[in-house]
């Protein structure tokens, strides 16, 4: 029998509350932070969930992901085509991990002690936090080079062509390392800034990217030039070939956040609202990116004769300053807004989950920011092929397996059923499984993870793929990882399921 020392409150729409905190309030994996959302403080809207993802999708690096389809040979129609088939798929697990989050009030991190243990959902959390600290160091290097090319239109060439350090113009480092700072000063303020940042940038995201696009068509000529532009791979063996890796690259963009949307959702108004607000915002908000990144990119090919894939070097070739200065500056707001919701609230949870009494939210963004340094991320966006097939495919690959597994564990097995106090004991209840592991999790996500990835090829893998006889799957890596991974934890459900209603 599970151990409920403080008897859960429902609501009548099926919000479950922990109404007193006192009896795991001394519990080494509990801290205030990571405790379930009180009913009266679950007040996100439809439109915070709306705004939340339009300040997520509307950055340069969902540009660049739309941008870098062009770039390796595809044409407007593929391109678009595969974006939103991947947006649409990712979308499911996400919605499926929701639920949990505005269900029982809980983070991303306390979620995964249902299956992988108290313990164990370390793993999984830590994982997760390394990837949204390479994409921190992602988005700041980019926001960084926009800020670098605004500076340089106004103070001239002896900004742009100062001396270089360790590759890159001193005067970039400055500008990175001060994006930095900013981000780290509106994190330290904590999750109420973060939601108030969202909702005053997101109506105005947009404006650098449509100018963008108007400043190309203008000197393209129309609508025509661009639409024109026919695909290097054609519509056979060569596009199929590259159009299933590439999927999963489209998929693995957002696989982050399918997995850590609790940390958000949490604070949903119901599960309508939080529903909604995704149904709204993701898919529209990133097929508008993306049709805008395409038609921009197809027409710097068009007049350029290049596929100028990267926004800030797009703008470095405007004629006009005011321009520059509009579009860039706009595209500067948007990449703050998506850096603090998707790649610091996450593994701000999670190094405070593991290490919950020494480590604050603001803690763990701290350490986010210093880690997406450290990680050298201008090498991770520095080629178009590398960013998708092998930065995008591997981590999606490895994060699928645990989607699968909470897929397994919360829908099929647990019939979205927790007991909310277990999930803070220590030493004891439902979720300590052995020592505080459940082995069989990590089993799931270890065979979805070897099958996804171990075939890994080109960029800085082996040709022949890691594991050569993997390789084939490599090419479906999202899919097999999260297949694999629910499959296998489902296999394993008796003996899960005897555990945990112990």
């Amino acid at each position: 029998m599970a151990v409920e020392s403080s008897p859960p409150q429902v609501t009548p729409d099926g919000r479950v509350e922990l109404s007193d905190v006192g009896p795991i309030r001394d519990s080494r994996f509990f801290n205030p932070e990571l405790a379930p959302v009180p009913v009266r403080q679950r007040t996100w809207t439809t439109y915070n969930f709306f705004a939340l993802w339009m300040g997520m999708a509307h950055n340069i690096p969902s540009y660049t992901l739309a941008a870098s389809l062009i770039a390796i040979g595809m044409d407007w129609v593929q391109a678009f085509l595969t974006i939103t088939l991947g947006n649409l798929i990712v979308l499911v697990p996400m919605l499926l991990n929701s639920h949990a989050g505005t269900k029982y009030g809980i983070p991303f991190p306390v979620f995964a002690r249902a299956f992988y243990g108290i313990r164990g959902a370390n793993l999984v959390a830590l994982l997760r936090a390394f990837i949204a600290c390479a994409w921190f160091g992602i988005q700041t290097w980019v926001g960084g080079k926009a800020l670098h090319v605004i500076i340089g239109r106004l103070a001239g060439e002896s900004w742009t062509n100062a001396s270089v350090v360790a590759g890159q113009p001193w005067t970039l480092w400055l500008c990175f390392f001060g994006f930095w700072v900013v981000q780290m000063l509106v994190i330290w303020r904590g999750m109420e800034a973060i939601r108030r940042f969202e909702n005053w940038t997101a109506p105005l995201v947009s404006v650098g990217f449509l100018v963008l696009l108007g400043y190309v068509l203008v000197k393209a000529g129309g609508f025509g030039p661009i639409l024109q532009t026919g695909s290097k791979l054609g519509w056979g063996p060569d596009f199929w070939k590259v159009f299933f890796p590439a999927l999963m690259g489209m998929i693995a963009f957002w696989s982050t956040l399918s997995l850590n949307m609790p940390d958000f959702t949490r604070f949903g108004g119901s599960q309508r609202k939080q529903v909604v607000g995704q149904l709204l915002g993701l898919p529209t908000t990133m097929s508008f990116i993306a049709i805008v990144a395409i038609l921009t990119t197809s027409g710097a090919q068009a007049l350029y004769g290049e596929a100028i894939w990267d926004p800030a070097d797009l703008a470095s070739r405007f004629d006009s300053t005011a321009l520059v200065l509009v579009a860039l500056v706009s595209l500067v707001l948007a990449t703050i807004s998506a850096n603090l919701a998707a790649n610091v609230v996450s593994p701000s949870y999670d190094f405070s989950n593991a290490f919950p009494r020494r480590i604050t939210f603001a803690v763990g963004g701290l350490i986010t920011g210093v880690i997406g340094i450290v990680i050298q991320p201008w090498r991770l966006i520095s080629d178009p092929s590398i960013y998708i097939f092998a930065w995008l495919g591997f981590y999606g690959g490895l994060l699928a397996s645990v989607a699968g597994v909470f897929a397994a564990g919360y829908w099929v097995i647990g019939k979205t059923e927790l007991h909310l106090t277990d999930l803070y004991l220590d030493g004891r209840g439902a979720y300590w499984f052995n020592g505080g592991w459940n082995w069989r999790a990590v089993v799931a996500t270890l065979v979805g993870s070897v099958l996804a990835v171990g075939g890994a090829h080109g960029g800085p893998f082996p040709e022949d793929g890691l594991i050569p006889f993997l390789k084939p799957l490599y090419d479906y890596n999202w899919v097999v990882g999260f297949a694999a991974g629910f499959l296998v934890f489902l296999a394993l459900k008796d003996n899960t399921a005897k555990e945990t209603t112990r």
